[in-house]
């Protein structure tokens, strides 16, 4: 594993730019992608943004520009966001700053005029949304049909976005001789089919592997009917104090519960991929000021959710897999404070649970519910 980026067999311009920037020591996700990538393997790495995954698939992209001859885009970067692509084109111009030119900012919510220019005088790099880019292929405006390195960046939320279809269609486009890095918080089974579809024998890295539960909050778990579900939250409502983050499996679920317990009388927003920018910041600024007592969420758009005074989680759908089940834990009992996470898994679910808890080496209270009245 290297432990300096001049370890690389990359350019000495390149080497420099990264010094430049001050970038010397590879974060754990660019130690262990960027070898491989820069041998044209396939990549599929598991990383929480801020890991610096940017960096670790610019690196193999500007070498790979410098060794092609191919006259239109050489590489194609896929983000869910124009804010994310944004900061990719950040990043790329902060390190080649003599070739800002040679990248096309391609989203959606600015002007058309200079994304086409620069794709007109040739970029190498295009960075995009998914809509945005389709947008222009359906119109002919650009041509993808000679890059050779695809980026998929956080794919898991752009496939809770919906951009699915528009992912198919877009590969659809390229050369089916190309080497592709696929970067995902987790691999859940959309991701998996994805990497299954597109990705060859890909070199697989693991950061931020699955860890325990924080030892001040207390895990519980309540076996359930599935039309019960509802009637126990409100029960714990009742019960508890504090604020409430729940997670949700589906948008549709979301949108569903977050209606129900409105209608009961519970301060409740809901935050997904369906949701606006502006309808996500509202629904945060509202749980984080105390107006929302409930916040209903998806995994995904849950995401950087980073709100200090959670006090009960509640898994109502239960997660997939044990990563999901910390990452969604992890929201309360912060800076040392107690926290409560309920699960609720219905009885088909149990051996789920019991997975869940071997992987993580837990033992959760347990409960069950014949009324919205849990007994143990």
């Amino acid at each position: 594993m290297i432990t300096q980026f001049s370890q690389l067999p990359i350019s000495p311009a390149l080497l420099a730019r990264l010094n430049a920037n001050k970038f010397t020591t590879p974060t754990p996700v660019q130690a262990g992608a960027i070898p491989p990538a820069l041998e044209a393997r396939d990549v599929l790495a598991t990383a929480q943004t801020g890991t610096g995954k940017t960096l670790s698939f610019l690196i193999p992209i500007i070498e790979r520009i410098e060794k092609s001859k191919a006259r239109g885009a050489t590489a194609l970067v896929l983000l869910p966001t124009r804010e994310l692509a944004m900061q990719v084109e950040k990043v790329y111009r902060a390190i080649r700053p003599n070739q800002a030119s040679m990248v096309a900012l391609v989203v959606g919510g600015m002007a058309e005029g200079p994304q086409l220019d620069t794709i007109r005088r040739g970029a190498r790099l295009i960075v995009a949304t998914p809509g945005r880019l389709e947008d222009y292929i359906k119109r002919r405006l650009v041509r993808l049909d000679q890059v050779e390195i695809l980026v998929f960046d956080e794919v898991d939320r752009m496939l809770d976005m919906g951009f699915q279809p528009a992912i198919a269609r877009i590969v659809a486009e390229l050369p089916s001789q190309r080497q592709t890095l696929c970067y995902s918080a987790t691999l859940e089974g959309a991701v998996r089919e994805i990497a299954n579809r597109y990705l060859v024998n890909p070199v697989r890295i693991e950061i931020g592997a699955v860890s325990r539960p924080a030892e001040n909050v207390e895990l519980r778990t309540f076996e359930v009917d599935k039309e019960k579900k509802q009637e126990l939250l409100e029960h714990l409502l009742q019960q508890e104090n504090g604020s409430f983050l729940v997670f949700v499996r589906t948008k549709h679920g979301a949108d569903r519960l977050a209606r129900r317990l409105s209608r009961s009388g519970h301060a409740t927003a809901q935050i997904h991929g369906d949701r606006t920018q502006a309808q996500r910041n509202s629904a945060l600024r509202g749980f984080t000021e105390g107006r929302h007592r409930v916040l209903v969420a998806t995994d995904v758009a849950a995401r950087g959710i980073d709100v200090p005074h959670v006090g009960h989680v509640v898994n109502f759908d239960m997660p997939k897999q044990a990563e999901d089940f910390v990452h969604r834990i992890g929201r309360t009992g912060r800076a040392s404070r107690r926290g409560i996470a309920s699960t609720f898994a219905v009885p088909a679910e149990q051996k789920e649970l019991k997975k869940i808890e071997r992987a993580l080496s837990v033992q959760m209270k347990r409960f069950r519910v014949r009324s919205a009245v849990p007994t143990t």
